[in-house]
């Protein structure tokens, strides 16, 4: 049956029918969909987990116990998952394991642009890269089958482009499997250093294998073209450019297992063209092997190495054609990323900005803030290294430090790695104010469930971190709960904690007004006779309220009613709307 299917879903359902039993994850774009639609399939259990570390080794466990198993993510997830993933090369597997992994190039919702194949060549595991829907669902499929015969986890990586983008799949049914039966397996499953030393040398006979594999293996394909003296070499969505700007006109060599690459096959390739070149974003990965190989291509001195390629790329580069300008009778405006209207962050954000703190920042919604007019953050790193920041910066700078610098992070960022951070604050004590955006969901990602909402993927009641409780065990003392609509609170709370002798939290608590279940009230109105023209409503950077004609207006259909531009105005020209 043929289903037109964007690529998380491809490769959600290669899980399916591959008969994969435990899916575990952390959410992050582009890689969340993979999740949320296994989770659609009531023969698998999958699960949120606090971050990709813990994802990862769920997964392991599940392939100890002899089920197929799989985790996903986005690159920076790699990182903390790094940790396990080493040694799960050393360890190998027993039901099937596959890691996905999705990269964002040109950042559309990423800190950086990292290459995750070099996770790949470095930890020594096999890694697929599909160039469309129906590869990452046919290629998930086959994961499991090389996870199994080569006694190792297999990733397979995507980007934005295939995650997001649709094509036509032919999917098939599950195939259900039993459990391999337990075995202990001290020398396997051990890594003590006895052990693993015992192990690099079987995982360097496994990469021979495995190269050998891609000499001839399905994911890799050739298409020669008469009269062509160009051939490239290419992989993923850079694949599709290419296709879409030369037809069958060019020889191609399309790699579908990116790690190892075939050696042979690559060199017979290059023999019959006179012009090899590499097309590849990112890092020169193709590039870089082909002249390890002895070959001499192409490849990053034509193409950069800085965000997404396109077709005029292509073109222009090796084709000296450059895109015909598009003409339109209206110039389309800039639209960046802003806080929706009535979001809980901004009033706290209002508030650390009024107070010209130093404020170290985190991932999520409330990055937003470091925008104009708010400009309210000094930093943003990776996830939870907010918490861990402030206790350094605060330690390097002093008391007088303390007394004016603050950290932010969202309920779900905290559970995936800022109570460490905390415990750390806790234990080597600095007069830290961590202030824990709780907006009730793990919001940028789209609304996904966490340790703190109380309820699991599916929306099932679960167990429900009380974070107060968890700040008090960690060693914290000083916990108060404020609500950021209430301006006032808000800095006489802020003012408190930074002139305390002691570490605290400040839990700044109001649900995402996107949830469901939460109600917008009546939009606000300006009185334009009492409009004084101050702007000072427009300091919060909401985008319900605008200029016109001189006078602050809020639309209707965007005002959420929150109240916090009423409480800027000095002159009682906002109204509560009835």
């Amino acid at each position: 049956m043929k289903k037109l299917l964007i690529g998380n879903a491809a490769l959600a359902r290669g899980l399916y029918e591959a008969g994969v039993k435990v899916v575990s994850s952390y959410p992050g774009t582009p890689s969340t969909e993979i999740t949320e639609f296994a989770a659609k399939y009531d023969e698998i259990y999958c699960e949120w987990a606090p971050n990709e570390k813990v994802a990862t080794e769920v997964a392991f466990g599940a392939s100890l116990g002899g089920a197929r198993s799989a985790c996903a993510m986005k690159h920076v997830g790699l990182n903390v998952a790094a940790d396990p993933l080493f040694t799960l090369s050393y360890t190998g597997v027993r039901g099937g394991m596959v890691i996905c992994v999705a990269d964002d190039p040109a950042m559309h919702s990423s800190q950086n642009e990292q290459d995750s194949r070099h996770y790949a060549i470095s930890a020594k595991v096999p890694m697929l890269e599909p160039a469309d829907s129906s590869e990452a669902y046919s290629f998930a499929k086959a994961a499991f089958d090389i996870s199994e015969k080569f006694d190792t986890p297999v990733m397979i990586r995507t980007c934005t482009r295939i995650a997001h983008c649709q094509s036509i799949v032919d999917i098939g049914e599950r195939a259900e499997r039993d459990l391999i039966p337990y075995e202990k397996q001290p020398a396997k499953y051990i890594m003590m250093p006895g052990y693993a030393k015992k192990k690099h040398p079987i995982v360097e006979e496994r990469t021979k294998a495995l190269t050998e594999f891609a000499e001839n293996c399905e994911f890799n394909k050739v298409f020669f073209a008469e009269n062509s003296d160009m051939g490239i070499v290419t992989s993923g969505t850079c694949y599709q450019y290419v296709k879409e700007v030369f037809g069958d006109s060019i020889s191609v060599f399309k790699i579908g297992m990116i790690n190892p690459m075939p050696i042979q096959a690559l060199k017979d390739f290059a023999n019959k063209v006179k012009r090899l070149i590499v097309v590849e974003e990112l890092d020169p990965v193709i590039e870089t092997h082909l002249r390890n190989i002895g070959l001499k291509p192409e490849g990053k001195s034509l193409f950069s190495n800085i965000g997404e390629f396109s077709q005029a790329d292509i073109k222009k580069v090796l084709l000296d054609k450059s895109e015909e300008n598009i003409n339109t009778d209206t110039a389309i405006p800039n639209r960046p990323p802003v806080m929706c209207p009535g979001c809980p962050h901004r009033g706290i954000y209002y508030v650390l900005a009024k107070m010209k703190l130093t404020v170290l920042g985190d991932i999520g919604c409330y990055t937003l803030g470091a925008t104009p007019p708010l400009n309210a953050l000094d930093s943003t790193l990776c996830m939870g290294a907010s918490v861990s920041g402030i206790h350094g910066f605060n330690k390097a700078r002093g008391e007088d430090s303390q007394k004016n610098t603050v950290c932010v992070i969202g309920d779900s960022t905290f559970m995936h790695s800022g109570m460490t951070g905390l415990v750390n604050i806790a234990y080597n004590a600095s007069n830290s104010v961590v202030i824990i955006l709780d907006n009730s969901i793990t919001g940028m990602t789209g609304h996904q469930q966490n340790p703190t909402t109380g309820y699991n993927i599916k929306g099932d009641p679960a167990a429900k971190v009380n974070l107060e409780e968890l700040c008090h065990s960690l060693g914290i003392n000083r916990v108060r709960v404020v609500d950021p609509y209430d301006l006032a609170s808000c800095e006489s709370a802020v003012k408190e904690e930074l002139a305390a002798d002691e570490p605290s939290v400040i839990i700044s608590r109001r649900p995402c007004m996107l949830l469901k279940y939460v109600k917008a009230k009546p939009a606000l109105k300006v009185d334009a006779d009492k409009c004084r023209s101050c702007k000072s409503c427009m300091r919060l950077g909401c985008p319900a309220i605008s200029i016109k004609d001189g006078k602050a207006v809020i639309d209707a259909t965007q005002c959420a009613g929150c109240a916090v531009c009423k409480q800027l105005c000095k002159f009682d020209a906002i109204k509560e709307g009835v």
